[in-house]
């Protein structure tokens, strides 16, 4: 099976559980105080297994489902099977763990801050497929006009950013920030000459 169906289904499974378990939510959900003072470091990865209700999985897992394939077929065509599974893991889960640094050291004195969702590895999923093909079309609901893919990432990161800094929302911006800088630039180490084809594509790329 797939690796990103095994963890669409791992992710909606634990959501699941959690939802009627609030301790075992509470002992797995990213709460950086407790990271901080009880060293509970694996609570950057379990938290990304972790949803607040079905529109913010579904939501996720969807986005995931639509860019993740991509990125695994090309990585296990590049690099094999075996190398390629840990590969999409590394920028997936590693995505999870390095898009909650930031946030861990702004909240880690905060008793009363809790996060949680897989945004910060999808995002890093979908900014290395938009690597590996810029000028793939994606439609943003509820407007359904197609975007080229390296436009919509240029807005996504603008966006993501200046709303981390209001922070009002309860939607955890930063995550979804660093989330996309790191598997863009990760993938561009784990593929030789992607960057170069990312410019490539674009360069050549006509509006009309």
């Amino acid at each position: 099976m797939s690796i990103t169906f095994i963890i669409i289904i791992l992710t909606v499974g634990v959501s699941l559980y959690a939802w009627k378990n609030e301790s075992f939510l509470r002992s797995l959900i990213f709460h950086p105080f407790s990271v901080s003072k009880k060293h509970q470091y694996y609570r950057f990865v379990t938290s990304g297994f972790l949803h607040a209700d079905w529109t913010h999985l579904l939501f996720n897992m969807f986005s995931f489902y639509m860019f993740a394939q991509v990125v695994e077929n090309l990585l296990l065509n590049f690099h094999g099977q075996g190398q390629g599974l840990l590969l999409f893991l590394l920028i997936y889960i590693g995505g999870i763990i390095v898009s909650d640094i930031y946030t861990f050291f702004k909240q880690r004195k905060n008793f009363d801050y809790y996060a949680l969702g897989a945004s910060g590895g999808v995002s890093a999923i979908i900014f290395s497929s938009i690597l590996i093909n810029p000028l793939n079309s994606i439609i943003i609901f509820p407007v359904p006009i197609p975007i080229k893919g390296f436009i919509f990432g240029f807005l996504y990161l603008i966006y993501s950013y200046f709303q981390g800094r209001r922070m009002g929302d309860n939607i955890n911006h930063d995550a979804h920030f660093y989330g996309a800088i790191y598997g863009f630039v990760l993938t561009n180490f784990l593929v030789p000459g992607a960057f170069e084809n990312f410019v490539s594509q674009i360069a050549n790329w006509r509006m009309f």
